[in-house]
């Protein structure tokens, strides 16, 4: 995708034919939708969370690889050994899906925000030390 859009602003896909332009437009379209979200990762993810294990094992092995702690919904068909945190739930209904996802993601947030308040609270101590030492 980078080369893509590095061939836009640097006017090589103004050379290009209107064919190989459309072919190519397609073809970023595509990948945007399938890896939008991973392509700009400069890092490994810290976990990662997958609904279906049975459908997702290729990323669950190669989560493995790279140490990678997986949370896995876990339906009767899937083997929960294979993740490190497995939930137990209905990975083929919307609304099972929908409900366990809007909890992990209230926990997530409200996570962010408690290391946002330690962190401001490990901070003021530090300011006042750095006044206290500056007036004397």
């Amino acid at each position: 995708m980078s080369n893509i859009d590095k061939m836009g602003v640097d006017g090589t896909l103004n050379i290009l034919s209107k064919r190989e332009r459309l072919q190519i437009a397609r073809q970023r379209e595509k990948l945007e939708k399938n890896l939008g979200s991973i392509a700009d990762l400069t890092r490994l993810p810290a976990a990662l969370f997958i609904v279906d294990t049975c459908k997702e094992h290729i990323a669950v092995k190669e989560a493995q690889k790279l140490n990678i702690p997986v949370f896995a919904i876990s339906d009767t068909n899937s083997d929960p050994e294979q993740v490190d945190f497995a939930i137990p739930g209905n990975d083929d209904a919307s609304k099972s899906i929908d409900l366990l996802l809007s909890k992990v993601a209230e926990a997530i947030k409200e996570g962010l925000e408690e290391r946002k308040v330690s962190k401001d609270k490990d901070a003021e101590p530090a300011e006042e030390e750095k006044k206290s030492s500056a007036k004397k």
